[in-house]
């Protein structure tokens, strides 16, 4: 169990745990005022959380392949003081979009398995979370584009060696990046994650860096101030 500010996480059957990826995104995730949000592949459903807990009037699905851990995210949101607002839906997107073609969000977000062409995990159910194929990614981003509001934004954390075949795929549907936001760990190594917010504006992107540790054990002062909202421990 992971004690939030504000709500708890139960782990429990979900291959997943709570990572930096995740919280990172949940936290650094900007939108005007959305009133619709999903969230592709939610494991835990703790970026929902986040995202319930900040946007006050929106309303929330989230949906996970994963059946057992889509029960799991089920009894957080159930748990919550977000209740009301937060669903989920135990699916693939493919089969979620297909059953709701017409259903458009002013946030997608997404923290998707990202380990393209390399060696499956063990076990099944990490093999299932981690690892996936560029097929995955080509049919994500047409769903994205396809289900993704007017004026909406998308926003994706990747590892920096997809960058360039996201936002690739991302042009070929008319989507493109808005803000991109390279992620280290300290602040003389290299990048290893990117945040990137896309949309249909076709804009030149806003670049920035963000750094979690200033030293070994220890948080910069910019994760501390950003998870702050959420963390007991800030």
């Amino acid at each position: 169990m992971f004690e939030f500010k504000q709500f708890s996480v139960d782990q429990s059957d979900c291959a997943m745990k709570i990572n930096t990826d995740g919280v990172l995104l949940g936290a650094i995730t900007e939108a005007d005022n959305p009133v619709a949000i999903i969230d592709i592949g939610t494991g835990t459903g703790v970026i929902a959380l986040m995202l319930a807990q900040r946007f006050t009037e929106a309303k929330i699905d989230a949906v996970e392949i994963d059946p057992e851990a889509a029960k799991t995210a089920e009894r957080n949101f159930e748990a919550s003081p977000f209740a009301d607002r937060l669903n989920v839906y135990a699916s693939g997107f493919e089969n979620y979009f297909g059953a709701y073609p017409d259903r458009k969000y002013d946030l997608i977000v997404s923290n998707p398995p990202f380990y393209v062409s390399s060696l499956k995990s063990p076990g099944a159910k990490k093999a299932l979370a981690k690892h996936t194929d560029l097929d995955f990614f080509e049919g994500l981003i047409k769903d994205i584009a396809d289900h993704l509001a007017p004026n909406g934004c998308c926003w994706l954390v990747l590892p920096v060696a997809l960058t360039e075949i996201l936002t690739g795929l991302a042009a070929s549907q008319s989507i493109y990046p808005q803000k991109i936001i390279n992620v280290y760990s300290y602040i003389h190594s290299e990048a290893h994650r990117v945040i990137i917010c896309f949309g249909f504006a076709e804009v030149t992107a806003q670049i920035s860096k963000f750094t979690i540790y200033k030293a070994a054990g220890t948080y910069s002062e910019e994760y501390q101030r950003l998870l702050q909202p959420y963390f007991l421990a800030f």
